[in-house]
């Protein structure tokens, strides 16, 4: 791990705990060229996974990318960041445990808004109308009705 301060490469973690999320473990660590002092967070990844885009495309897949996704669909909403970093984590885990490397956009969108409609329902119908490339206000209420429990109108 480079250090923040000095860029040595030659550091030592000094304390080791898990993170308060319980999917990281929290470092303490010292550089001896410099003597700073810093913080890490290092999470357990299973596997590499790739992301198969519908263009057929692929990436490999980005925590932080499906963690800003989320914060952007819960902006300015009253969801305490304990229950976000839980969801998160829950769909990583999902896919991590699937077996498979490849996931298709598609999958990672409709474990994001399973997560997202225990979270919150108005982060659930922001996410749908990006996800779902809403064209109307049909499409809205017809996301609003499965919402309530009712059968599609279609």
């Amino acid at each position: 791990m480079r250090c923040p301060y000095c860029q040595s490469e030659d550091t030592q973690v000094k304390d080791s705990r898990p993170a308060e999320d319980g999917g990281a473990i929290r470092r303490r660590r010292a550089c001896p060229d410099c003597g700073g002092r810093f913080t890490t967070f290092e999470r357990v990844q299973l596997r590499d996974l790739v992301v198969l885009k519908r263009s057929g495309r692929k990436v490999p897949f980005d925590r932080d990318k499906l963690n800003r996704s989320v914060d952007i669909a819960l902006r300015k909403r009253n969801v305490e960041p304990e229950r976000v970093e839980r969801a998160v984590n829950g769909i990583v885990r999902q896919l991590e445990s699937s077996g498979e490397n490849e996931v298709p956009s598609d999958e990672i969108g409709l474990l994001v808004m399973e997560a997202l409609k225990q979270l919150d329902d108005v982060a659930y119908v922001r996410y749908a109308s990006v996800y779902r490339n809403f064209r109307e206000a049909k499409d809205f209420q017809d996301v609003l009705g499965e919402l309530k429990g009712e059968p599609d109108a279609e």
